[in-house]
């Protein structure tokens, strides 16, 4: 598990650094048509092809990597923030605000994520700029994906609230606000992390469903799911392999978050 972990950091390390340096790696902008060549194959000129309107695949490929794996852990992180406020405070304060947490959690957990995730872009206009459609696709994410880590934080906040060095420390006289940031946030620290990374993958996923769809990040801006709305016709790519390059990058991307995950998990 050592080695395959560090296989991972590895890949994802490259992945990542690739994407960052789009504008080095590419010889154009994810935008620029090249309307004498459509559908061409890969060149000198164009790695990867390019695709129905003339643009260069490899750069597009680069610059949706970088949106995804960017703007994913910003979704993460507000939705790790919001388990954190509705979970870990209903697990520490208990009582009627807990239930009131719990109940709230439960709802949203027995409906649909994809669906309703879905639901709501799909009620949001459409024909918005590519930057807001960025913004909008990943703050749907980060503030719909919080429940299930909320669960998690609420049941490990009322496991700690009742051990024995906090009530050491109300014994003590230690109360409110000192207790749970002294006391209390530290020993949630460690599982914030794990559901952050958790979160990520999932909503890597996420957006490629809702890009698929047509409902992700609006053109010419690329990412993973509007590079795997290309595939719709696989029977079309039997010859041309190198059009599958996204869907292999992202199941490389994402099975690597999982190998990190799991074995963080043996660790634990």
């Amino acid at each position: 598990m050592k080695y395959l972990r560090i296989f991972a950091i590895v890949l994802l390390s490259m992945v990542v650094i690739a994407s960052l340096g789009a504008g080095f790696l590419s010889s154009a902008g994810y935008a620029t048509q090249f309307r004498e060549a459509p559908n061409a194959g890969p060149s000198s000129t164009h790695w990867l092809g390019t695709d129905q309107l003339g643009r260069d695949r490899f750069a597009r490929i680069l610059y949706g990597t970088r949106v995804s794996l960017l703007l994913a852990p910003a979704a993460a992180l507000i939705s790790t923030l919001l388990a954190a406020l509705i979970g870990g405070v209903a697990g520490f304060v208990g009582g009627a605000w807990k239930r009131l947490a719990t109940s709230l959690i439960d709802l949203v957990l027995s409906l649909p994520w994809l669906f309703l995730l879905i639901t709501v872009r799909a009620l949001l206009p459409l024909n918005v700029s590519p930057l807001t459609s960025v913004i909008v696709t990943f703050l749907l994410l980060g503030l719909l994906g919080w429940a299930a880590s909320a669960r998690v934080m609420c049941a490990w906040a009322g496991v700690v609230r009742n051990s024995d060095f906090v009530l050491q420390a109300r014994a003590t006289g230690v109360r409110g606000c000192r207790l749970a940031i002294v006391h209390v946030l530290p020993n949630l620290k460690p599982l914030l992390f794990a559901q952050f990374w958790i979160s990520i993958p999932v909503f890597i996923l996420a957006e490629a469903n809702l890009g698929i769809l047509g409902l992700g990040v609006a053109e010419p801006l690329p990412s993973w799911g509007s590079l795997l709305r290309e595939l719709e016709d696989l029977a079309l790519y039997s010859g041309d392999l190198w059009k599958l390059v996204p869907l292999v990058l992202l199941i490389v991307v994402v099975s690597s978050f999982e190998l990190l995950l799991s074995r963080n998990e043996v660790s634990a």
